[in-house]
């Protein structure tokens, strides 16, 4: 099993109110998600979890997938915990917002690690090997 961190990018057709398990209901414009994870004990398994149609909801991400498509995903194998430095990164692209404040950051002090984009954004601070 391989330690890492991860990207999700998943796209909402339809804007929808969904309920984030304790944190609360929102509404989700369509658009573009960037979800920024780590996974310690086997990021492909992680991986091909959130692939999965059939799981347990167990994350923040997991209720919002139900409703998404992933378009890709990046990975970043490391035994570092830098997911929180990915998410700042991917939130300070043009274009980004965080509309839920704390969504997959309720173990850090981060403002979330999903963002949001209207548009597709080409490139995931995954995919640069930057962190």
């Amino acid at each position: 099993m391989t330690a890492g961190v991860y990207q999700l990018l998943a796209y909402l057709e339809h804007e929808t109110t969904i309920r984030i398990g304790r944190l609360g209901t929102f509404r989700f414009p369509a658009g573009y998600y960037v979800y920024t994870g780590s996974a310690m004990n086997g990021v492909k398994g992680r991986i091909a979890r959130h692939l999965s149609k059939n799981k347990r909801f167990h994350w923040h991400i997991d209720f919002l997938l139900e409703h998404c498509v992933i378009i890709r995903y990046a990975i970043r194998e490391s035994s570092a915990r830098c997911e929180c430095e990915l998410a700042a990164r991917t939130l300070a692209m043009g274009g980004a917002r965080a509309l839920v404040r704390g969504f997959g950051s309720s173990d850090c002090r981060c403002l979330a690690h999903l963002a949001y984009f209207e548009t597709e954004p080409k490139r995931l601070p995954a995919d640069c090997g930057e962190v």
